[in-house]
């Protein structure tokens, strides 16, 4: 089952362009704008019986302040059947939940989406006994992006 994961995984990085950078991000390229990507990750999200507990428009809060910056958004979503069992493997986790996905446009216009790779995470809290989660939440958040970033 392991082998089986990581061959998806390693597919999906040479296919849709996935990459995870040494900062622990995993990053997908998305065929829509920022807001659009937004929605739709919101959408399934919600679909799939999450909450999604904020959305924050960096790039409004810029004009605000009287600043530009290119459209910049991140939501930050959860559940508590998963994110408690991680919890209870080692609290320190806790900081970095619920998850947050950022979307955002670079500078030629591209459109991305990144969320934390769930096993740097676990390895940065040192949990321990978790590992069926951690493979759950790896699966549905590559689930989840891809959706939300395909044309």
């Amino acid at each position: 089952m392991v082998k089986l994961l990581s061959t998806v995984i390693v597919a999906l990085t040479c296919f849709v362009g996935v990459a995870v950078a040494d900062t622990g991000l995993i990053k997908l390229k998305s065929a829509h704008s920022v807001v659009d990507t937004a929605d739709k990750l919101e959408g399934i999200l919600k679909s799939k019986g999450m909450s999604v507990f904020g959305r924050i428009n960096h790039a409004a809060g810029a004009e605000k302040a009287g600043l530009t910056l290119k459209p910049t958004e991140v939501v930050i979503f959860g559940n508590p059947k998963v994110g408690t069992p991680l919890m209870n493997c080692e609290r320190t986790i806790a900081i970095d939940l619920p998850q947050k996905a950022l979307i955002w446009e670079d500078d030629s216009g591209e459109v991305w989406l990144a969320y934390n790779d769930p096993a740097e995470l676990a390895k940065r809290h040192d949990v321990k006994g978790c590992e069926a989660a951690i493979e759950k939440v790896t699966g549905a958040l590559a689930n989840f992006a891809a959706a939300a970033t395909a044309s």
